[in-house]
């Protein structure tokens, strides 16, 4: 029997992409034994770890643009095109601005599951037009889309009976990690090993690392703070957090993956999430595989994992974020901690994504 065909659009691509959602599509697609996944990629964003191949996994690299509020558009209207003459049994469609095509693909007569990743009108970086047009989508998506695969399970009580009817919660997982003794690439950046506070994220407003760096200014101590990811669009952004740091603590990698990565979270003195907000922060997931303390904004995705109430500062208050950090770096040196993640298994996300794309397509 021949096996079933996704197409997977919405995403800039995997392996070796940076984001939540190419990490997400990273581990789930390539788990998928029994069905042959068409993932459509962003060429610009490719890198030589996306040349990666996997039994199951066949890519379409198309042109894209890297203009802000344009380039997924542009792209995805590039795959649906391609999807009307290369028809699959079905389509998995990531996050709400893709999803403004799925209309178009119902008139195709192609199935569609729909991934929420995060609310994306709620990101600093688009203005009052954007988000406006990606409350459209949004509304569009969750209208069209014959299942809907919610990654935060707080994002999905707030739509109502109809919506939830067709809704199911799937979480992001996590692999098992080992720490890493290495310290290479610690050296090559001045990193001092157990002395620095980590954040990991791509360089954009709703990470809120301006807050961070702007509490690390408040330590006399020489404590360091590491951001480790890449800025895609917003330069000015990043030219700004590079002119708070008058303390000269920060070291910024740049995007981040293999080894490299593994030895920022092995030795690490403390995780912080400063985001303003998120759908469901796989890095934070990482930082807790690897035992770090953590200190993260108290937004709804933080609470989808089990941290007691001394890990939440307040969402952009810097001095409530500054004063948790100082209690926990008064701490003694913490062994590992010990978290719960079972229910953050990538074996059983991915099989239960699986389930959703062939409920959608009635080969239960």
């Amino acid at each position: 029997m021949k096996a079933m065909t996704v197409a997977v659009i919405g995403m800039r691509g995997f392996p070796g992409v940076q984001g939540g959602v190419e990490m997400h599509s990273q581990h789930i697609y390539p788990l998928m034994n029994d069905i042959q996944v068409r993932a459509y990629r962003r060429r610009p964003y490719l890198t030589e770890q996306s040349k990666q191949n996997f039994p199951n996994v066949e890519y379409v690299d198309l042109p894209s643009t890297r203009i802000k509020g344009f380039e997924a558009v542009f792209h995805t209207l590039l795959c649906v095109l391609h999807i009307a003459f290369h028809r699959p049994d079905a389509v998995h469609v990531h996050n709400m601005g893709p999803g403004m095509f799925i209309p178009l693909l119902k008139l195709m007569r192609l199935p569609v599951v729909m991934t929420y990743h995060s609310v994306n009108y709620e990101h600093a970086k688009w203005n009052g037009w954007q988000r406006s047009l990606l409350r459209w989508c949004e509304s569009l998506s969750l209208r069209h889309a014959d299942r809907i695969i919610f990654v935060n399970r707080f994002q999905m009580q707030k739509y109502d009976e109809t919506v939830r009817a067709k809704s199911v919660y799937i979480p992001n997982g996590i692999d098992t990690v080992t720490r890493s003794l290495g310290t290479s690439f610690l050296d090559a950046h001045g990193i001092r090993p157990g002395q620095y506070l980590l954040a990991v994220g791509r360089i954009t407003p709703e990470k809120g690392f301006e807050h961070l760096i702007e509490a690390a200014n408040r330590f006399d101590s020489a404590t360091q703070v590491v951001i480790a990811g890449g800025s895609d669009h917003d330069t000015a952004y990043f030219e700004k957090l590079k002119s708070l740091d008058t303390s000269h603590k920060v070291v910024f990698t740049g995007f981040t993956t293999g080894e490299d990565l593994r030895q920022l979270y092995s030795h690490a003195r403390l995780f912080v999430l400063p985001s303003l907000n998120e759908g469901f922060p796989l890095v934070m997931l990482e930082a807790m595989s690897y035992g770090l303390p953590m200190a993260v904004s108290d937004i709804t995705a933080t609470h989808l994992v089990n941290l007691p109430g001394t890990d939440y500062f307040q969402v952009a208050d810097t001095d409530d974020m500054a004063r948790v950090i100082a209690l926990k770096l008064e701490q003694a040196e913490p062994s590992p901690v010990s978290y719960d993640l079972k229910e953050f298994d990538w074996s059983e996300v991915s099989q239960s994504t699986c389930r959703q794309l062939k409920t959608v397509c009635n080969e239960d």
